[in-house]
């Protein structure tokens, strides 16, 4: 299904949106995502995906409150759509399904190097 399609690092954001819940806004979701995967995450191309999921329909944004040590401007909060879900899950259940399709002696096998 084409229009639930999630690339890898789509996927990663969407995840990392999911564990932060209500405190997803870019800064966070880049220091969760380099904590967890202990990579460096630009800022560039964590703005153009999240610009491309809320296009597709899988995130909706919204402004929170200004801050003072922000002057005065607002974080961008993301938050995951239901057809965002329905993206996570189709992304889940197909690569559920190609691990369970590699044969147990894939993993019994000794490498023949």
């Amino acid at each position: 299904m084409k229009k639930y399609h999630l690339g890898e690092f789509e996927e990663l954001v969407m995840l990392a949106i999911g564990i932060l819940n209500n405190e997803a806004y870019s800064v966070s979701i880049k220091d969760e995502l380099e904590s967890r995967l202990s990579r460096t995450v630009s800022m560039g191309a964590l703005h153009t995906a999240l610009k491309r999921m809320e296009d597709k329909g899988f995130l909706k944004s919204f402004a929170g409150e200004g801050t003072e040590e922000r002057a005065g401007r607002p974080k961008r909060y993301f938050e995951i759509t239901a057809m965002g879900k329905k993206a996570m899950q189709y992304t889940k259940d197909t690569r559920d399904a190609l691990w369970k399709a590699i044969p147990k002696t894939v993993w019994d096998a000794k490498p023949s190097r």
